[in-house]
């Protein structure tokens, strides 16, 4: 096993165990709502601290449930994903085509004029 399969290999059971260690030691059992967005939290945390806060902005749309909710953040991250893997795939392939060009103009020039014609 090469050196690069074993960090992705490393770095794949790291990502497996932070998104399973919560769920198995029952982090978050004590909530209600146990694992619920940074937003949620700062909005319980705000209320608590001040009642009659009133938010500056109201959101241009209001999902009617979580799960539509979930399901459009989880829309937003695969776009976002899908936007930079083109990106990284594009710089690259036009890096192996700036290599080809180069490795192939060097053929040119190593020929001698008899092979060449």
């Amino acid at each position: 096993m090469n050196r690069n399969t074993k960090i992705n290999a490393l770095l794949l059971l790291v990502v497996a165990a932070l998104a399973v260690l919560p769920l198995a030691l029952g982090l978050g059992d004590h909530k209600e709502e146990p694992f619920t967005g940074a937003d949620a939290q700062a909005e319980t945390a705000i209320t608590e601290l001040e009642p009659d806060y009133e938010p500056w902005f109201t959101p241009l749309y209001e999902p009617p449930s979580g799960e539509i909710e979930s399901a459009l953040f989880a829309l937003q991250a695969a776009i976002g994903a899908g936007v930079l893997a083109y990106y990284f795939g594009l710089r690259r392939g036009r890096r192996q085509g700036e290599l080809r060009t180069r490795a192939n103009a060097g053929e040119r020039d190593a020929r001698t004029p008899a092979e060449g014609s």
